[in-house]
This record gives structure tokens, C-alpha cells and sequence, in this order.
């Protein structure tokens, strides 16, 4: 068994961050608005930073529960979500503003429900 609590606090920063994402990527809709200016720049450079903690606290997740929570919600690709912490930490200027658009757009609200329904269970 792992500690329910610390789990806890992890889901809870997960949660946190991906809020973080879904507040400042109000007014962004198309990937060009990260682009076109420096504020969408300095939103996209904040997004990402969002992503890698996302990222890293899914791995941590995994070690504390020894790899037995997460794959209980196949409705969430963890594989991807840490591996995009990987992608923006090791090949930022490679980094793709329609990829970050979409995540933003179309995975960060199932990834809420989901964590929100995980923390709710435990």
C-alpha cells in the first residue's frame, strides 16, 4: 500500500498546475497567439513550465505508488503527458506552439476531471 496522503499532494499540485495552464491560456486561440507577441511568448514560456511540473509529478506519482494508480484511468495519456515534460526540458527551441495549443486546448480539461476523480478516490 502507499501513502494515500502524499499521493494526495502530488494529484494536488498536479491540479494546480494544469489550472495555472487553463488561466493563461485564456484568449489564446490559435498556436499564432503564442507567437505574434511577447506576451503570448511569455504565456507559452509560463504554459511549458506548467507542462514539466505536470510531468514530473506524474513520475513522482508513479514511484510513490509503485506504478499501481495511474494506469487504473486509461482515460489520460500518462505516458504522454511525461513525456512532454521530457520534450520541452531537453528540446525547448524545437518545441511546437500547435502542440502546446492542443494540449492546452484539448487534454488539460479530461486531465482535471480525471486527477480531480483520482484525488476524490483515495
Amino acid at each position: 500500500m502507499f501513502d494515500k496522503e502524499l499521493a494526495k499532494e502530488i494529484l494536488n499540485q498536479i491540479l494546480t498546475a494544469a489550472s495555472r495552464i487553463e488561466r493563461r491560456c485564456e484568449g489564446i486561440h490559435t498556436p499564432d497567439d503564442f507567437l505574434l507577441s511577447d506576451a503570448g511568448i511569455d504565456k507559452l514560456d509560463a504554459i511549458c513550465m506548467m507542462l514539466i511540473a505536470i510531468g514530473e509529478n506524474l513520475k513522482n506519482l508513479d514511484k510513490v505508488t509503485e506504478r499501481n494508480l495511474l494506469i487504473k484511468y486509461p482515460e489520460v495519456d500518462w505516458k504522454g503527458a511525461k513525456g512532454m515534460r521530457d520534450i520541452i526540458s531537453h528540446h525547448y527551441f524545437d518545441l511546437n506552439a500547435e502542440v502546446v495549443f492542443s494540449i492546452c486546448k484539448d487534454r488539460i480539461p479530461g486531465l482535471i476531471e480525471t486527477t480531480t476523480k483520482i484525488k476524490n478516490s483515495l
